[in-house]
Protein backbone atom coordinates (compact mmCIF):
# COMPACT_ATOMS: atom_id res chain seq x y z
CA UNK A 1 0.00 0.00 0.00
CA UNK A 2 2.84 2.42 0.53
CA UNK A 3 4.41 1.69 -2.55
CA UNK A 4 0.92 2.39 -4.11
CA UNK A 5 1.07 5.45 -2.51
CA UNK A 6 4.24 6.81 -3.21
CA UNK A 7 3.87 5.49 -7.35
CA UNK A 8 0.94 7.65 -6.79
CA UNK A 9 2.38 10.96 -5.72
CA UNK A 10 5.44 10.39 -8.41
CA UNK A 11 2.31 10.48 -10.72
CA UNK A 12 0.87 14.04 -10.06
CA UNK A 13 3.15 16.51 -11.15
CA UNK A 14 3.56 14.29 -14.40
CA UNK A 15 -0.50 14.91 -14.86
CA UNK A 16 -0.46 18.39 -14.04
CA UNK A 17 2.26 18.95 -16.37
CA UNK A 18 0.41 17.06 -18.83
CA UNK A 19 -3.12 19.39 -18.42
CA UNK A 20 -1.52 22.39 -18.56
CA UNK A 21 -1.24 23.21 -15.01
CA UNK A 22 -4.24 25.69 -15.32
CA UNK A 23 -2.43 28.12 -17.52
CA UNK A 24 -5.22 29.97 -19.45
CA UNK A 25 -4.72 31.24 -22.89
CA UNK A 26 -5.98 34.63 -24.35
CA UNK A 27 -9.38 34.68 -25.83
CA UNK A 28 -9.59 37.07 -29.24
CA UNK A 29 -11.88 38.90 -30.35
CA UNK A 30 -11.57 38.10 -34.36
CA UNK A 31 -9.77 35.66 -36.16
CA UNK A 32 -5.83 36.30 -36.13
CA UNK A 33 -4.58 38.12 -39.59
CA UNK A 34 -2.06 35.85 -42.23
CA UNK A 35 0.81 37.73 -43.04
CA UNK A 36 1.84 37.89 -46.52
CA UNK A 37 3.51 34.64 -48.24
CA UNK A 38 2.48 33.04 -44.81
CA UNK A 39 -0.29 29.92 -44.04
CA UNK A 40 -2.53 29.25 -41.46
CA UNK A 41 -3.10 25.80 -39.41
CA UNK A 42 -5.81 26.38 -37.14
CA UNK A 43 -6.13 23.83 -33.85
CA UNK A 44 -9.36 23.13 -33.22
CA UNK A 45 -11.23 21.35 -29.96
CA UNK A 46 -15.08 21.36 -30.72
CA UNK A 47 -15.44 18.22 -28.52
CA UNK A 48 -16.34 18.14 -24.60
CA UNK A 49 -14.81 15.46 -23.71
CA UNK A 50 -12.11 15.45 -21.40
CA UNK A 51 -12.89 19.37 -21.29
CA UNK A 52 -10.59 20.13 -18.05
CA UNK A 53 -7.44 18.66 -19.72
CA UNK A 54 -5.37 21.11 -21.72
CA UNK A 55 -3.55 19.62 -25.17
CA UNK A 56 -0.22 21.16 -25.40
CA UNK A 57 0.60 21.31 -29.27
CA UNK A 58 4.44 21.73 -29.98
CA UNK A 59 6.06 21.84 -33.66
CA UNK A 60 8.52 18.59 -33.62
CA UNK A 61 9.71 19.50 -37.60
CA UNK A 62 13.66 19.90 -36.04
CA UNK A 63 15.61 18.48 -33.17
CA UNK A 64 13.92 21.26 -31.07
CA UNK A 65 10.70 20.84 -29.75
CA UNK A 66 9.19 24.25 -29.85
CA UNK A 67 5.51 25.09 -28.29
CA UNK A 68 2.93 26.04 -30.49
CA UNK A 69 -0.23 26.50 -27.65
CA UNK A 70 -2.90 25.23 -25.60
CA UNK A 71 -5.85 23.92 -26.72
CA UNK A 72 -8.46 23.73 -24.59
CA UNK A 73 -12.10 22.26 -24.89
CA UNK A 74 -13.92 25.04 -26.94
CA UNK A 75 -11.13 27.00 -28.37
CA UNK A 76 -9.02 27.10 -31.74
CA UNK A 77 -5.45 28.53 -31.97
CA UNK A 78 -4.36 29.50 -35.39
CA UNK A 79 -0.50 28.84 -35.82
CA UNK A 80 1.30 30.67 -38.24
CA UNK A 81 4.09 29.30 -40.87
CA UNK A 82 5.98 29.44 -43.47
CA UNK A 83 5.53 26.81 -46.56
CA UNK A 84 7.05 23.64 -46.74
CA UNK A 85 6.49 20.62 -44.39
CA UNK A 86 6.03 20.04 -40.60
CA UNK A 87 5.36 17.63 -37.71
CA UNK A 88 3.67 18.93 -34.63
CA UNK A 89 2.71 16.90 -31.62
CA UNK A 90 0.04 17.07 -29.07
CA UNK A 91 0.49 15.82 -25.54
CA UNK A 92 -2.25 14.58 -23.08
CA UNK A 93 -1.43 11.38 -20.71
CA UNK A 94 0.81 10.15 -24.07
CA UNK A 95 1.72 12.19 -27.31
CA UNK A 96 0.27 11.73 -31.08
CA UNK A 97 1.94 13.02 -34.01
CA UNK A 98 0.78 14.85 -37.41
CA UNK A 99 2.79 15.63 -40.34
CA UNK A 100 1.66 18.88 -42.76
CA UNK A 101 2.86 20.31 -45.94
CA UNK A 102 1.37 23.24 -46.41
CA UNK A 103 1.08 26.26 -49.50
CA UNK A 104 1.58 29.93 -48.87
CA UNK A 105 -1.75 31.61 -48.50
CA UNK A 106 -3.48 28.70 -47.33
CA UNK A 107 -5.58 28.23 -44.10
CA UNK A 108 -5.40 24.69 -43.19
CA UNK A 109 -7.62 23.02 -40.09
CA UNK A 110 -6.58 20.01 -37.58
CA UNK A 111 -9.23 18.97 -34.76
CA UNK A 112 -7.63 17.91 -31.66
CA UNK A 113 -9.76 14.94 -30.65
CA UNK A 114 -9.60 13.54 -27.27
CA UNK A 115 -10.27 10.13 -26.04
CA UNK A 116 -9.99 8.54 -22.55
CA UNK A 117 -6.37 7.58 -21.12
CA UNK A 118 -5.46 5.43 -17.94
CA UNK A 119 -5.04 8.83 -15.95
CA UNK A 120 -5.93 11.46 -17.82
CA UNK A 121 -7.09 12.13 -21.36
CA UNK A 122 -5.24 11.27 -24.57
CA UNK A 123 -5.07 13.16 -27.73
CA UNK A 124 -4.68 12.77 -31.51
CA UNK A 125 -4.43 15.30 -34.41
CA UNK A 126 -7.41 14.74 -37.20
CA UNK A 127 -6.63 17.11 -40.40
CA UNK A 128 -10.09 18.49 -41.79
CA UNK A 129 -9.49 17.81 -45.74
CA UNK A 130 -10.05 20.98 -47.83
CA UNK A 131 -14.12 18.79 -48.89
CA UNK A 132 -14.97 19.21 -45.38
CA UNK A 133 -14.80 23.12 -45.32
CA UNK A 134 -17.36 24.80 -45.31
CA UNK A 135 -20.04 21.74 -44.92
CA UNK A 136 -22.46 21.48 -41.56
CA UNK A 137 -20.06 19.50 -39.87
CA UNK A 138 -17.56 21.60 -40.21
CA UNK A 139 -19.75 25.12 -39.50
CA UNK A 140 -20.91 23.06 -36.23
CA UNK A 141 -17.11 22.94 -35.41
CA UNK A 142 -16.70 26.35 -35.76
CA UNK A 143 -19.75 27.69 -33.79
CA UNK A 144 -18.47 25.38 -31.07
CA UNK A 145 -15.04 26.77 -30.30
CA UNK A 146 -13.33 30.50 -30.34
CA UNK A 147 -10.43 31.78 -31.06
CA UNK A 148 -7.62 31.86 -28.27
CA UNK A 149 -3.48 32.89 -28.25
CA UNK A 150 -0.84 32.43 -25.89
CA UNK A 151 -0.65 34.26 -22.63
CA UNK A 152 2.44 34.77 -20.22
CA UNK A 153 1.13 32.27 -18.51
CA UNK A 154 1.30 29.37 -20.79
CA UNK A 155 4.53 30.80 -22.31
CA UNK A 156 5.53 30.12 -18.74
CA UNK A 157 4.21 26.56 -18.20
CA UNK A 158 5.85 25.42 -21.71
CA UNK A 159 9.34 26.88 -20.53
CA UNK A 160 8.59 24.91 -17.25
CA UNK A 161 7.84 21.63 -18.92
CA UNK A 162 10.15 21.72 -21.95
CA UNK A 163 11.68 18.22 -20.35
CA UNK A 164 8.44 16.81 -20.11
CA UNK A 165 7.57 17.15 -23.59
CA UNK A 166 10.88 16.11 -24.87
CA UNK A 167 10.33 13.06 -22.98
CA UNK A 168 7.16 12.49 -24.39
CA UNK A 169 8.43 13.48 -27.72
CA UNK A 170 11.68 10.65 -27.39
CA UNK A 171 8.90 7.99 -25.98
CA UNK A 172 6.30 8.26 -28.34
CA UNK A 173 7.80 9.18 -32.04
CA UNK A 174 9.20 5.49 -32.36
CA UNK A 175 5.76 4.40 -31.80
CA UNK A 176 3.80 6.51 -34.74
CA UNK A 177 6.85 6.45 -37.01
CA UNK A 178 5.83 2.41 -36.70
CA UNK A 179 2.80 2.61 -37.47
CA UNK A 180 1.15 1.70 -41.34
CA UNK A 181 1.79 4.05 -43.89
CA UNK A 182 -1.79 4.51 -44.74
CA UNK A 183 -2.67 5.19 -41.11
CA UNK A 184 0.14 8.06 -40.64
CA UNK A 185 -1.15 9.24 -44.18
CA UNK A 186 -4.53 9.83 -42.36
CA UNK A 187 -2.50 11.60 -39.84
CA UNK A 188 -1.35 14.15 -42.48
CA UNK A 189 -2.59 17.54 -43.75
CA UNK A 190 -1.77 17.68 -47.73
CA UNK A 191 -0.83 20.56 -49.39
CA UNK A 192 -4.46 20.64 -51.16
CA UNK A 193 -6.38 20.54 -48.11
CA UNK A 194 -7.46 23.88 -46.60
CA UNK A 195 -8.63 27.00 -48.31
CA UNK A 196 -7.32 30.01 -49.63
CA UNK A 197 -7.01 32.83 -47.82
CA UNK A 198 -7.36 33.77 -43.55
CA UNK A 199 -8.48 31.82 -40.95
CA UNK A 200 -12.62 31.95 -40.63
Amino acid sequence: MRAIRSWLILMVPALLSACGGGAQMTPLSEPPKMRQGDSMIVFMRPSSLGGVVAASVFDVTGPETRFVGLVNQGTRYAHPVKPGEYTFMVVGESADFMQATVAAGRTYYALVTPRWGVWTTRFSFKPVRQEQIGSAEFNSWSLATKYVENSPATMSWAAENKSDADSKRTQYWPEWSAKPAHQRGSQTLLSQDGTTGAPR
